[in-house]
């Protein structure tokens, strides 16, 4: 056999060959790594189980305050801020920073005036002051079933709204400033509460508090009510109006004029007059069951009340009217439970409401949006409470009060 003949024969040549060894391929050694305090912070902002913003100023200055720049940055940039919504919510006097109101878009009834077969409505809010006069009114005249309301709750953006649980009863609008829209002339302006609306003229009017009350009272004298009191005497009209012209711009609109006051002069002077005021009504009370000498309840009393009755809760605390709470005025204090409790009246005060409103919108005054808990005696069962007021006369030295209270406020 040739040796090729051999070659083929060997069976070790068909025989399968191993697989030829895999290329391996050598990876250098790793570099230990030493982690930095950075490193391991951020590690831990992935697995903390809190918010990232509180784990990364952890990290960033561990339990100590944060860096001076950082705090007078951001103390320079809420100041900005907030004087500049404060310019829109409430503007102020540029020279000495006091809280100046805007007036009222429709502040007179409109001519002519409505007649008892109109078709009216009212709209309010229930945390408002001055829209609270009005259902106030509303409530003592038994116009109720004469004058339908609305209650609008302020939006997230403070505009006052509609809700499905507090619907606009005519029209079904969504904003109150879609009611004021929809009258003949259109509308530009704040869309306010109270705001009384005559449906058949598509027409606002009045959008001022007090003179909404006066023109109820009127409404009502006409025959529209069902027998209620009589808060605007003729006889007691200029008497009433002298008693307006200190609560207004001492109480109702000091109340405002604190917690909007945007200098530290501006305030001072405000609640300088604030507390004079509140403490001449404390003395004439203590000898007087009304403000008005010889009547009953008036307008001056119910325009007193809806300020009276947010003191404690809101003016208090939040307007920085702190040199006493109302609860501190025996008088005053007993006084506000004596018509809280006239029929109908506490119906038309909503506590829950009126600090939802105050805490939960006025942003630039409470950022936190923290409500409160409302303070023993402005529960309603502390406002229920016996006034024993029955037997105080109701007449007093008006006259002579109102004379002193001119010199002590103005």
């Amino acid at each position: 056999m040739s040796a090729v003949a051999a070659h083929r024969a060997s069976p070790a040549m068909w025989s399968p060959q191993p697989p030829p060894p895999r290329l391996q391929l050598r990876r250098p050694a790793p570099i230990p790594h030493h982690s930095s305090r950075r490193d391991r912070g951020l590690s831990r902002i992935a697995a903390s189980q809190e918010d990232p913003l509180t784990a990364l100023t952890r990290v960033l200055w561990g339990r100590a305050l944060p860096p001076s720049q950082l705090v007078l940055a951001v103390r320079h940039g809420w100041t900005s801020a907030w004087r500049l919504l404060m310019r829109q919510l409430a503007p102020s006097d540029p020279a000495t920073g006091a809280f100046t109101r805007t007036p009222s878009r429709f502040p007179a009834v409109a001519q002519p005036a409505p007649g008892p077969g109109a078709r009216l409505h009212l709209y309010v809010g229930l945390p408002c002051p001055w829209a609270h006069r009005a259902l106030l009114v509303r409530a003592l005249l038994v116009l109720g079933p004469r004058l339908p309301v609305s209650v609008a709750v302020p939006g997230d953006d403070g505009a006052w709204s509609f809700t499905p649980e507090s619907p606009d009863a005519l029209y079904g609008s969504r904003r109150l400033r879609d009611v004021y829209a929809a009258r003949r002339g259109g509308f530009e302006g704040r869309a306010s509460v109270p705001m009384l609306w005559d449906a058949g003229r598509r027409e606002v009017v009045c959008n001022e508090s007090i003179e909404i009350a006066k023109f109820l009272c009127t409404l009502a004298a006409s025959g529209a009510g069902a027998g209620g009191l009589d808060l605007w005497p003729p006889e007691h009209r200029e008497e009433i109006d002298r008693w307006y012209g200190v609560i207004y711009p001492s109480v109702n609109n000091g109340v405002y004029r604190c917690g909007f006051a945007q200098s530290q002069a501006a305030y001072d002077a405000a609640a300088a007059e604030l507390f004079a005021a509140l403490d001449m009504l404390e003395g004439h009370l203590s000898g007087s069951r009304y403000l008005c000498a010889g009547a009953g309840v008036t307008l001056a009393d119910v325009c007193l009340f809806t300020t009276l009755i947010r003191f404690d809760l809101v003016y208090n605390p939040l307007f920085r009217c702190s040199r006493r709470k109302l609860v501190e005025y025996p008088s005053l204090h007993a006084y506000m439970r004596e018509i809280y409790q006239l029929p109908g009246a506490a119906e038309t005060c909503d506590m829950a409401a009126i600090a939802d409103g105050y805490f939960g919108t006025l942003f630039p005054l409470n950022p936190g949006g923290i409500l409160p808990v409302v303070p023993a005696s402005c529960s309603r069962e502390a406002l229920m409470k016996p006034h024993g007021r029955e037997a105080l006369p109701s007449s007093a030295a008006t006259d002579r009060q109102l004379g002193a209270t001119a010199s002590v406020v103005g």
